[in-house]
C-alpha cells in the first residue's frame, strides 16, 4: 500500500473524529462583522494557531492593525501564518483560508442552532461556517495531523495563511501579503485556495477564473430638503425621476449592458473555451429549482454559464435616500443615490470601465435637461482573475480529483470575486489553484448552511492527494 492509499484508509477510519472536530470549531461564533463577537473571532484564530503548533508547525501571528466597527475601535483579528516542513528538496505549497463566518441567528429561519453542528440523516453537516470556510481550513490541518499520526511525512512543505476578516472585506490582508511576499512566503512554488464550490452537487470541479467587480453610486440632488408631492409635484425637477431614468439606461431586461464600449474590451470566446462547456454538471432545470422560479434569460445552458462566468454584467442593487418603509408617504426626496455594480472579465481595464460608465451617465443626464445635479462615484474596483487550466498546478489538482472521485473534474469559472487570489498571484508570482470542497447547494451565507459528510471526508482526501500530485509534477512545464 502506497502512502496515498494509506492516507485514504486512515481518513475513512477517522470520519467521526473529524466531524467532532468540525463541531468544536463551528461552536465558536467567529462573526467578524459583529462587535460583540470579536473576542470569539480571536479565539478561533488562537485555536488554529495552538493546534498547528502542537503538530510541530512554526507559526507567526500577525496583528494587522485596528478598525472602526459601528463606532467602536477594535483590533483586527490576527492573521495566522505558518510553515509545516522545511525540506529544501521538496516543493512548497501555500494554502489560504479564513476562520471568520457570516452572522447567523436561529430566528433568521435556521432549523437548528446555527453554531451547533448537526449531522442530518441524509449526511448534511449543518452549521454556520461548515462549508465557508471552516470545513476546508480544518481539512488542511486534519490532513497534516493524519500524516503525523501514521508516521508519514507530507510530500511537500506546507505554508499557510489563515485570516479572520474575509467576510468583512479582508481588511489588512493585502498589506500583510505584500509585506511577507519576500519573507515568510519566500520559496512558495504554488498556492491552493479551497473557498468556493462545485458547479453542481455531484461532480467536483477546478476553478480557473473569477470576475472582478466595479461598484458605483449614482447620486442625483435637487432641492435643499424633501418636498411635499401635493405642493411641488410637477413644478420641480425630481431627483428620483432623474435617477430612475438613468438607472433604466444602464442595462436592458435581457441583461445586455447599454454602455458603449464595454463589450469591446472583452476577450473573445475561443474554440478551446467552447469545448470546456461540454459535459458540465449544470442544467436550467436544476437552476430554476434553486431559484424557486424559472426566470432564466437564456435558452442555451452554455449561454447562461458564459454570462455568469466570462461576460460582463451589470446589476442594480438599490436606492439610498428614498422612502422605503411600509405604508404610504407622499414625499419628494431631495437627494437620492442609486447603487449598481458591473462585473468585469478578461481583458477589461478598471480605469477604462470607470471612464466609460461616467461618460455615458453624464451624456444621458445631459439629455434630461434637468436642473438637478448628478455625480458618479466609484466606491470599489476589484480586478478579474484568470488562469490557464493547463498549468501544471491545475493538472495536479485534476489528477488528484480523478483519483479521489473517479471522474475528471469540471473546469469552471465563477461570477463572483475572491480578491486574495489575484493578490497572491501578483505578489508571489506563482500560480493559484481554486480547489473547492463544498457543493453548489451548501448555502454559504444563507440559513441552514451545510457541508455534506461525503464532501468533507472526500475533500480531506482530495487536499492530501493534491499535495502528492504537486510533489511529483514538473511545475516548470508551465
Amino acid at each position: 500500500m502506497d502512502n496515498v492509499e494509506k492516507y485514504f484508509e486512515l481518513v475513512d477510519q477517522s470520519q467521526q473524529q473529524f466531524i467532532e472536530t468540525l463541531r468544536e470549531i463551528v461552536s465558536i461564533p467567529s462573526v467578524s462583522s459583529d462587535v460583540s463577537k470579536r473576542d470569539e473571532v480571536v479565539r478561533m484564530g488562537n485555536w488554529l494557531q495552538a493546534r498547528w503548533e502542537a503538530l510541530g508547525a512554526v507559526c507567526k501571528r500577525v496583528e494587522p492593525g485596528k478598525q472602526n466597527l459601528d463606532g467602536t475601535e477594535l483590533d483586527l483579528p490576527p492573521i495566522i501564518l505558518g510553515q509545516y516542513g522545511n525540506d529544501p528538496a521538496k516543493k512548497t505549497v501555500l494554502v489560504y483560508g479564513h476562520y471568520d463566518v457570516q452572522p447567523a441567528l436561529l430566528s433568521d429561519g435556521w432549523e437548528t442552532d446555527p453554531f451547533t453542528l448537526v449531522e442530518k440523516p441524509d449526511g448534511r453537516l449543518v452549521g454556520r461556517g461548515s462549508t465557508d470556510d471552516k470545513g476546508p481550513v480544518l481539512g488542511w490541518l486534519l490532513c497534516a495531523e493524519t500524516h503525523k499520526q501514521a508516521g508519514l511525512e507530507l510530500p511537500v512543505n506546507l505554508k499557510f495563511c489563515f485570516e479572520g476578516m474575509e467576510e468583512s472585506g479582508s481588511e489588512g490582508l493585502d498589506s500583510v501579503i505584500l509585506d511577507e511576499a519576500d519573507k515568510w512566503f519566500r520559496g512558495t512554488d504554488v498556492v491552493c485556495i479551497s473557498d468556493n464550490y462545485w458547479l453542481g452537487t455531484n461532480k467536483p470541479c477546478l476553478t480557473h477564473g473569477l470576475r472582478g467587480v466595479s461598484y458605483f453610486h449614482l447620486q442625483v440632488e435637487g432641492p435643499g430638503a424633501d418636498l411635499h408631492s401635493g405642493v411641488f409635484g410637477g413644478t420641480v425637477h425630481e431627483p428620483m425621476v432623474d435617477l430612475v431614468h438613468l438607472l433604466a439606461k444602464l442595462v436592458d431586461n435581457k441583461g445586455r449592458i447599454q454602455i458603449p464600449g464595454i463589450y469591446e474590451q472583452v476577450m473573445p470566446v475561443t474554440e478551446e473555451e467552447e469545448k470546456t462547456y461540454e459535459g458540465l454538471e449544470f442544467s436550467h432545470k436544476a437552476l430554476a429549482k434553486d431559484l424557486k422560479n424559472d426566470v432564466i434569460i437564456h435558452k442555451e445552458e452554455r449561454d447562461t454559464l458564459k454570462h455568469r462566468w466570462r461576460f460582463p454584467t451589470l446589476s442594480i442593487h438599490g436606492v439610498e435616500g428614498a422612502f422605503h418603509s411600509s405604508g404610504d408617504k407622499t414625499v419628494i426626496p431631495a437627494k437620492v443615490r442609486g447603487k449598481f455594480s458591473l462585473r468585469t472579465v478578461p481583458n477589461m481595464e478598471l480605469a477604462k470601465v470607470s471612464e466609460l460608465v461616467t461618460k455615458y451617465l453624464n451624456d444621458e443626464f445631459a439629455k434630461l435637461d434637468s436642473k438637478n445635479t448628478m455625480r458618479v462615484i466609484e466606491s470599489h474596483g476589484g480586478r478579474w482573475w484568470y488562469s490557464s487550466p493547463n498549468h501544471p498546478n491545475f493538472v495536479a489538482g485534476a489528477a488528484a480529483t480523478e483519483k479521489v472521485y473517479g471522474v475528471k473534474p469540471d473546469l469552471t469559472r465563477e461570477g463572483g470575486s475572491i480578491p486574495v487570489t489575484l493578490t497572491f498571484e501578483e505578489a508571489l508570482g506563482v500560480n493559484v489553484l481554486l480547489l473547492p470542497m463544498g457543493a453548489a447547494d451548501d448555502g454559504a451565507h444563507s440559513i441552514n448552511e451545510k457541508l455534506d459528510k461525503r464532501n468533507f471526508i472526500q475533500g480531506i482526501k482530495l487536499l492530501g492527494c493534491y499535495l502528492y500530485e504537486v510533489a511529483q509534477t514538473d511545475l516548470t512545464a508551465a
